[in-house]
């Protein structure tokens, strides 16, 4: 379906709820500032920028002290392919998963498990400082759709105007737009091209995206500024580090003494996702190049 035929489409859908006037004005108003914020978090993730190296570092120094480690020697590269020889004995997902469903290697987890739990940690605190019972994030009301039936998937203006509660807007129009973009629309791409340069068909080991990894800070502080997060000060500490580890680097490998980061893309190309309800991006063909000239989508 074409965007105009699927914009023809989503006016046919009926409200799902009668909606005061001014509800649907301020939840518009609400939905404008989500919206700026989401953009500016999709600017970060296809910034290039060059890193801010000592930001970057300062971060993660944090991040390593959060779960008892000293401060690493850093590695910068400029591509994620430059990065593949440095990653050997890291820990790849198969490896990760059996600390957490076993049977337990022996020793002391590596370190890329202890981040993965300590970022768990935080998104779970973040869920939890939501005020669920805030007016604004409407609850379902007696709508006319079956109870199994999902809320219809339309841009966000018309799904508030069909009814479709606003904290099911936010999440679709923030969190899982941004995942689309930039996950499925950069960096898992990059990533399939670089493990099939890792060799022996071995997996790539677990890495985080740095400016690319932002779909859930986004939603995290569009929660926050719309008030409908009460969020302690150590949280808000917590937080400000992986945002600003978003906002100074690309990719980065955690070693127990050595962390790989890359340096920022040189040049960044996107195009809209076909039939994208919530302005989705994708790479276009070819479309990034790092700072070592490596292009992995060609």
């Amino acid at each position: 379906m074409s965007a105009p035929e699927r914009r023809g489409h989503a006016a046919t859908v009926p409200s799902l709820v009668d909606i005061p006037r001014a509800t649907l004005t301020r939840e518009r108003e609400l939905w404008r500032q989500a919206e700026a914020i989401r953009q500016e978090w999709l600017d970060v993730g296809l910034d290039t920028k060059p890193a801010d190296r000592v930001l970057a570092e300062a971060s993660l120094s944090d991040l390593y002290a959060r779960v008892g480690r000293p401060r690493p020697t850093f590695v910068w590269v400029d591509s994620p392919r430059a990065a593949l020889p440095l990653l050997a004995g890291l820990p790849d997902l198969a490896q990760l998963y059996q600390w957490v469903y076993g049977p337990r290697p022996p020793g002391r987890p590596p370190l890329a498990s202890d981040l993965a739990t300590l970022v768990s940690g935080l998104r779970g605190a973040w869920d939890e400082a939501v005020d669920t019972g805030h007016p604004d994030l409407r609850p379902a009301r007696a709508e006319k759709r079956r109870k199994d039936e999902p809320w219809p998937d339309l841009p966000a203006a018309e799904a508030l105007a069909a009814g479709v509660p606003f904290g099911v807007v936010l999440r679709r129009g923030v969190r899982d737009a941004l995942l689309r973009s930039l996950a499925q629309g950069c960096y898992l791409p990059i990533r399939a091209a670089a493990a099939r340069e890792f060799g022996d068909g071995r997996p790539l080991p677990v890495c985080w995206y740095g400016q690319q990894d932002v779909s859930w800070l986004a939603y995290a502080q569009v929660l926050e500024r719309l008030g409908f997060a009460r969020v302690r000060a150590g949280l808000s500490i917590h937080y400000g580090q992986w945002q600003a580890l978003a906002r100074s680097c690309g990719w980065w490998w955690p070693g127990e003494e050595v962390c790989v980061v890359v340096e920022r893309p040189a040049e960044v190309s996107v195009e809209p996702v076909p039939d994208a309800v919530h302005g989705e991006v994708r790479l276009r063909p070819d479309g990034v190049r790092f700072r070592d000239g490596w292009r992995p989508l060609r």
